[in-house]
């Protein structure tokens, strides 16, 4: 027996009774194929029955099986003499160049296969037959449709946790380029060293079996399906396209038009795809063993299936081996936990031990710990959010009427904003305070297998969980305002003292500015080369430089009280209560000047000028004068220094790409060029002529500017 993903082969003599029926000698061998039940559907098919493309195609290919009999799922084909090319030339090893000169023929001679011979296709085919463009694009939508789609209720949560967002297909299918007009023909679409059988006698040498992937598009599609299944190794690569397009100009010179411009996009496109079978499998594998050896396994295919598709699908985080392994135990323990004695396994698995900086909550006992991590680890797709610095995955965990969510800070995430006080702490002090700020209650801390740190939050998103949380994304409305106003101002009543007692001698001295403009000297300064590079191009001043401009500025000195630190609106929860909104995500929280958490909230989110007015009136009358004096002044300087920060911080991400799925990033670096033109306005300086006179016209000039983004009037 033999087989791939798709079917099970099993090479059989004929019996009387089925050699009178197929027309062949009794003892004859044959292929018996069975689609295999259980298989996941990894595949893009244009043809429900292989029987009808092997019939269609016969003429021209005459040495491919024949199919002799067909019923449901199984068919008889013909058995081809010979052995796979696979057993005597194994992936990644280099192929003798006369059989790539076969190989390159035999794509080459699909492409005499007439169109009128083929079965009909699928309804919502590209009419024209030389658009590589649209065939593209189609297969990207079937590669949704029929491998991401159907597998998403089971694996969705996986792929989330692995940064893949939902629409990564569609997304790659718009950006799809115009191409070279290249007429369609017959491709086989899935010819890798399993499927080529080097034959006996000779005559032919190479013969393609398995054809019920085959389809009818662009001929590039076939060639870079080709490079990429069979694992020639890199250097072979050249040598593999030249010898293609030889034996193509042989029979379809057109085929070949745009082939060095074009071919990139099919190879992209086969990588992005590849990601969703590899992925599957690899996870899959693990069902029936979670010893060291698969586990090692099934976390290589994974990381080298991401690496390859990062670029295609424009992933912006890719978690490293170490995280991925975590990814894939939390996955499958939960499976695990399912079955008869599984829970005991489960718990050998996940493990966990609590970290004795937070007690054990009245409201969730530590028997409920191991529900939660095992829930986490079945999440579906739209119960995990992947912010810039944490995996979220909202469960719910039997006996509890309430639903939490398991948060662990993602491994490889680069942030250059760094947090200064740890969140749970931040979050138990407001709680045991007792002001009317609304946050997360944390219910656990502690490390799950390998050291894995987790916290176990309540969820403050929708009651059932399946509606993704509301935020006021496009500015506050009227009573989110005051809502927020007046919990800043409850904010102001908690001890700060508790979370940090070494800010009271520098805060109180009123050293908040100074020590703010530091922290951005300090970022600045520890940039990426390039970014730093592209700064000083674009016309923004060094480290050293922003110093010397950042310290003519003072602030009066006010009451410091415990901030938010980053108040940007995915950071807001709409509720239905007087509070209106819920404040989530404090791993930025600081201890410092009041005036800052509100005016950096207006930086950050969309805010008209009547709303701002609104905010600055109810929270001057909302404190005392110890915390608001001189507000009025010193607000400009607040707002000053962080449309610097947003110059500087928007600029790396653009260069290094880090964090751009987060709304609140790609929002921010869509309008960069005008952020740039506010930073080096307020700083005094010139917009840098460049060498290059359309770099800064490169840069995103979206409809969320500067000004608007930060909700000052044009004109300030």
């Amino acid at each position: 027996m033999s087989g791939g993903h798709h079917n099970r082969n099993y090479v059989l003599p004929l019996t009387e009774a089925m050699a009178r029926r197929v027309g062949r000698e009794p003892g004859t061998n044959v292929t018996v194929r069975i689609r295999r039940p259980e298989a996941l559907p990894v595949v893009i098919r244009t043809w429900e029955h292989e029987s009808q493309i092997l019939a269609a195609i016969g003429d021209v290919l005459p040495h491919v099986p024949q199919c002799l009999a067909r019923r449901g799922s199984s068919a008889v084909h013909s058995y081809v003499e010979g052995v796979p090319l696979s057993t005597i030339c194994p992936n990644g090893k280099p192929v003798d160049g006369m059989l790539i000169g076969a190989l390159a023929g035999l794509l080459a001679r699909m492409s005499q296969v007439r169109r009128e011979a083929l079965p009909p296709l699928p309804d919502g085919w590209p009419p024209h037959d030389r658009d590589g463009q649209a065939f593209l694009q189609t297969l990207a939508h079937l590669a949704d449709r029929q491998i991401r789609q159907p597998n998403w209720a089971a694996f969705g949560g996986l792929f989330a946790a692995l940064g893949i967002p939902e629409d990564a297909l569609p997304r790659l299918a718009e950006r799809v380029p115009t191409m070279a007009r290249r007429p369609y023909s017959l491709l086989h679409a899935d010819l890798h060293r399993d499927n080529v059988i080097v034959t006996y006698r000779g005559e032919p040498p190479l013969i393609c079996v398995d054809w019920e992937l085959a389809t009818y598009g662009d001929p590039l599609h076939d060639l870079a399906t080709h490079l990429v299944r069979m694992q020639y190794p890199e250097f072979q690569w050249g040598e593999v396209i030249d010898a293609w397009a030889a034996a193509i100009q042989a029979t379809r010179p057109m085929a070949a038009n745009g082939l060095a411009r074009d071919l990139p996009h099919y190879v992209a496109f086969e990588r992005a795809q590849s990601v969703y079978p590899d992925v599957m499998r690899a996870a899959r594998s693990l069902e029936h063993s979670l010893d060291q050896k698969s586990l090692d396994q099934a976390t290589a295919s994974v990381s080298n299936a991401l690496s390859a598709a990062a670029g295609p699908l424009r992933l912006t985080h890719v978690p490293d081996e170490a995280e991925v392994e975590r990814v894939l135990i939390r996955w499958q323990a939960s499976r695990h936990d399912r079955r008869p004695g599984g829970g005991r396994r489960t718990a050998a698995v996940i493990g966990w031990k609590p970290n004795d900086r937070v007690a054990e909550h009245p409201d969730f006992p530590r028997s409920a710990v191991l529900d939660a991590l095992v829930a986490e680890g079945a999440a579906p797709a739209h119960r995990v959010f992947k912010g810039t610095a944490h995996l979220n995955s909202v469960v719910r965990v039997p006996g509890m009427d309430f639903q939490v969510v398991v948060r662990r800070k993602v491994a490889s995430g680069c942030r250059r904003e760094r947090g200064y006080l740890s969140e749970h702490a931040v979050l138990g002090v407001i709680e045991r305070s007792g002001v009317a700020v609304t946050a997360p209650r944390v219910l656990a801390l502690g490390e799950s297998h390998t050291r894995d740190p987790f916290a176990i939050h309540t969820y403050v998103g929708s009651r059932d969980g399946d509606q993704p949380p509301s935020h006021p994304v496009n500015g506050l409305l009227p009573h989110e305002a005051d809502g927020l106003v007046d919990q800043l101002c409850a904010l102001t009543q908690v001890d700060y003292a508790l979370v940090d007692p070494t800010a009271t001698d520098w805060a109180r001295d009123g050293y908040f500015y100074e020590w703010l403009s530091d922290q951005l000297v300090r970022l600045v300064a520890g940039l990426p080369k390039e970014s730093q590079q592209l700064a000083r191009v674009l016309g923004l001043p060094d480290s050293y430089r922003l110093g010397e401009i950042l310290s003519r500025h003072r602030v009066t000195p006010r009451q410091p009280a415990l901030l938010h630190g980053d108040l940007n609106p995915w950071n807001l929860v709409r509720r239905s209560d007087a509070l209106a909104l819920t404040i989530i995500d404090w791993e930025m929280a600081l201890v410092g000047d009041p005036l800052y958490d509100l005016v950096r909230h207006m930086h950050l989110t969309p805010t008209r000028p009547g709303i701002r007015d609104r905010m600055f009136s109810r929270w001057d009358k909302g404190l005392p004068s110890t915390h608001t004096k001189d507000w009025e002044r010193d607000w400009q300087v607040y707002r000053w220094i962080e449309i610097v920060r947003s110059a500087y911080v928007d600029l790396d991400r653009l260069v290094t790409g880090a964090d751009l799925d987060a709304p609140n990033v790609r929002r921010a670096v869509d309008s960069y060029g005008m952020t740039l033109e506010a930073a080096t306005a307020s700083l005094g300086l010139p917009v840098r002529s460049t060498a290059n006179p359309y770099l800064a016209r490169a840069l995103p000039h979206g409809d969320h500017g500067s000004k608007r983004r930060a909700g000052f009037p044009a004109g300030m």
